[in-house]
């Protein structure tokens, strides 16, 4: 049998697709995923299954579309009758895998339990049940000061408090609500910022990955989400960054404000990415770093003020397209492709990588194919929603469809920005990407 590659998948929170070195126009460093992309495959077209943490993550987790995947908005926790792809990796033997199933673990923000608000103090609660070896899961940006300013429910807000800084921490942020545009720093010190925390949680998860069995290590990070509460290090490092575009049609905020936003959830996304680089670092000095796949996306994106909207939830670009860099044994390097890509489709990729067969009723399609650069694409159309609407994207075009409301359609090539509606002048694609997206759901 062919060797099985461990996994080490980075799975942050809130970072839109646009958002890497390697887009021109805008100026936030990530030479740590730039370098991983030259390495390998960068999908210019990756969308998320749904815009919001706990279905997006469901779908992966299932690998099933919106639709079908049982979790409709964050008042659902995943049914723990639904099979996930972390308990087909662990528990793989016989004619799946010979050599026996992965040691799976993960750290950070799962979103598995959105609505139950209760992750154990150690973050334990429920990892076994959805199929992990080891872990910790942890507590999201807000959910950890709405649930925990008094007693915790989860492992960060218990260290914060074991390390007197809760109640700066939930101060903090109670300033920031209801305020996208608060930019000032943090009071908490480096160690203590909640990517870094995770950050550390998982690189000692990693340092005792057994040396007999290959290992699947999902990194949550918290971040980019908001609020932008950076460190003051993460504060110097950024107010320098000049010649971000200004969001598209808003008017809630000062030009300044919005700068300073983009300034900080660029911030962010460089402290990821030097994550990215220390993790890469220790995968050298295992002696694995060429024996491990490596994946790097998001379960959505952030609106960042565009189109006068804050966070996610919306079917425009910024909202559902996310970054996918992939890198590892047989990927063809230097790849940038422009396939309509969805997040799911990760669920098969590890599955097929890991030589474990995928159920019959995902809807996930492997991307392996695509990386080795024996196809250049594994779906026409890739499919996103929420709520009450729904939309498909060909690559080029893309179709909104709300309940109640006239359609859209967006040329991604020639508006980018999403604002001109093209729906009444072109019926044909409108009908061609409805029949693609209802085609896709009623499986």
């Amino acid at each position: 049998m062919e060797s099985r590659p461990n996994i080490l998948f980075f799975f942050p929170d809130q970072h839109r697709f646009d958002w890497l070195g390697a887009n021109p126009a805008v100026p936030v460093r990530t030479p740590n995923l730039d370098g991983l992309a030259a390495r390998g495959a960068r999908f210019a077209n990756a969308i998320c299954p749904s815009p919001l943490c706990a279905p997006s993550r469901a779908c992966l987790a299932s690998g099933k579309e919106y639709d079908r995947c049982r979790v409709a908005d964050n008042g659902d926790d995943y049914p723990l009758d639904q099979l996930t792809f972390y308990t087909l990796l662990r528990d793989a033997s016989g004619s799946d895998a010979k050599d026996g199933g992965y040691h799976v673990a993960g750290c950070g923000k799962f979103d598995l339990a959105k609505a139950m608000h209760d992750w154990g103090v150690d973050g334990k609660r429920l990892l076994k049940e959805w199929g992990f070896s080891d872990g910790v899961d942890n507590e999201g940006k807000w959910d950890g000061v709405n649930t925990g300013a008094g007693e915790p429910k989860g492992p960060y807000l218990a260290w914060l408090h074991r390390n007197g800084l809760a109640g700066a921490h939930v101060e903090d942020f109670q300033r920031r609500r209801s305020n996208p545009v608060a930019t000032f720093p943090t009071p908490l010190p480096e160690e203590a910022y909640c990517d870094n925390w995770a950050a550390r949680v998982g690189l000692d998860l990693m340092r005792g990955f057994p040396r007999d069995k290959p290992w699947f290590l999902q990194v949550n990070f918290p971040g980019p989400h908001d609020p932008w509460d950076i460190t003051e290090e993460m504060e110097k490092s950024c107010r320098h960054l000049k010649g971000f575009p200004q969001p598209v049609e808003s008017k809630r905020f000062a030009p300044e404000e919005h700068l300073r936003a983009r300034q900080n959830y660029s911030a962010m996304v460089e402290n990821i990415d030097r994550w990215v680089g220390v993790y890469v670092e220790g995968l050298r000095r295992r002696g694995e770093l060429e024996d491990t796949l490596i994946v790097y996306s998001s379960d959505h994106g952030e609106m960042l003020g565009d189109h006068d909207l804050w966070g996610k939830n919306q079917p425009y670009h910024p909202s559902v397209a996310v970054p996918l860099i992939v890198v590892g044994p047989g990927v063809e390097p230097g790849q940038v492709i422009d396939a309509p890509t969805e997040i799911l489709d990760l669920t098969a990729t590890f599955l097929d990588y890991a030589g474990v067969a995928r159920p019959g009723d995902m809807d996930s399609r492997s991307l392996r194919p695509v990386l080795e650069g024996r196809t250049d694409r594994v779906r026409e159309c890739a499919l996103s929603g929420l709520g009450d609407w729904r939309m498909a994207m060909d690559g080029r075009h893309k179709l909104v469809r709300r309940e109640g409301g006239e359609p859209w359609l967006f040329d991604m090539r020639k508006d980018p920005r999403e604002t001109h509606n093209l729906a009444a002048h072109e019926p044909e694609i409108v009908a061609r990407l409805r029949r693609q997206m209802e085609g896709e759901t009623a499986r």
